[in-house]
């Protein structure tokens, strides 16, 4: 199947989705029914606690649920149409095809680069991905913009991840999940796991960033705070279920669920 034209880069209609039972692990819902859509240049944020399927969610419209090292969801009901690609039977060559124009920041992105590459070699691994025989001069120059894009000097190049901070190596992660130019960015959780006092630089840089270059984009995040910051529009997940969607303001001034009221108080109290 090939990628049919397309309005909104992100649909999803009715999707469900479950993880099958695996060795001693029993099968479970990680989705059911969820319809919202993503319009050009809009960031989404998909909010919820731990086991609510957000980071399923997050994998499934990456295209890369299987590929990332983690035991792979299974569409059951619905579907998620992804820039034209329908996500239910995705076949092995469309998916490569569709991870080359959607952005994945997975969850500790950070912690996860090749501690054995550097800096340079680590950016520029999508564009040797998707072609081998890349000018090296011309992958090089845009290694370099990235880097000046997420605010890091030419003097981190031929450092490796452990030689770097926290904030750094997450800045890193965001180069190389936009050096190929996506139209699609997910994030899934991007402030996990790094410093505190360097978190909302990291929200502000994705808002920069978005503001700079032509993408959607969907920030996954269990902390409503991060959301307010980063994105208009939020869809908040409960067990599975969507139980919020909206405008941040109208989703938390008149909640419709108890957990979505819960995460309004927070807020307020938080301000």
């Amino acid at each position: 199947m090939t990628a049919q034209e397309y309005r909104d880069p992100i649909v999803l209609s009715d999707l469900s989705a479950e993880y099958p039972p695996h060795g001693p692990s029993a099968g479970c819902v990680a989705l059911r029914g969820i319809s919202l859509r993503v319009r050009p240049d809009e960031v989404l944020g998909i909010l919820g606690e731990s086991g609510s399927g957000k980071s399923t969610l997050a994998r499934i419209i990456s295209g890369r649920a299987g590929l990332d090292g983690g035991a792979a969801p299974r569409i059951t009901g619905g579907d998620a149409t992804v820039m034209g690609y329908a996500m239910r039977r995705l076949h092995t060559r469309d998916r490569r095809r569709l991870t080359f124009h959607v952005g994945y920041l997975q969850q500790d992105a950070g912690t996860r680069l090749d501690r054995t590459a550097t800096v340079a070699q680590l950016v520029a691994s999508p564009i040797y991905e998707r072609d081998k025989h890349f000018d090296a001069r011309e992958a090089g120059m845009r290694v370099a913009s990235m880097l000046d894009s997420v605010q890091l000097s030419l003097g981190v190049l031929e450092k490796y991840p452990y030689e770097l901070s926290s904030g750094q190596r997450q800045r890193v992660a965001i180069a190389q999940a936009l050096v190929l130019g996506p139209s699609v960015l997910i994030a899934d959780e991007p402030t996990a796991g790094i410093d505190v006092t360097v978190r909302d630089s990291v929200v502000d840089l994705l808002a920069q960033l978005h503001g700079e270059h032509d993408f959607a984009a969907v920030i996954v995040s269990h902390d409503a705070r991060v959301l307010r910051n980063a994105t208009a529009t939020v869809a908040v997940l409960k067990s599975g279920s969507l139980v919020g969607y909206g405008t941040m303001e109208a989703v938390f001034t008149a909640p419709t669920h108890p957990y979505v009221a819960q995460l309004a108080e927070a807020l307020r109290l938080s301000e």
